[in-house]
């Protein structure tokens, strides 16, 4: 468990878009990970953000997602 401050936001939009919000203030449905790839994996392999947004999430947000992530991890 770590601070909300120090989670990232996943955020489902209500245009369909599933994206990382680095603000926090997104419109849309939540949900946080840590910032850490194998934390996205984790929750990709167990679908924990397919059960959280209640939609099926294409392999190309996925992939999009991984590499925000990378991006954020490494700065």
């Amino acid at each position: 468990m770590l601070p909300k401050k120090e989670l990232i936001r996943i955020v489902h939009a209500s245009s369909r878009e599933v994206s990382m919000d680095k603000t926090g203030k997104a419109h849309g449905r939540g949900a946080y990970i840590c910032p850490k790839i194998k934390c996205l994996d984790s929750a990709i392999k167990s679908r924990a953000l397919e059960r959280a947004f209640e939609c099926k999430i294409d392999a190309s947000v996925i992939e999009g997602l991984q590499k925000e992530v990378l991006s954020y991890e490494s700065n």
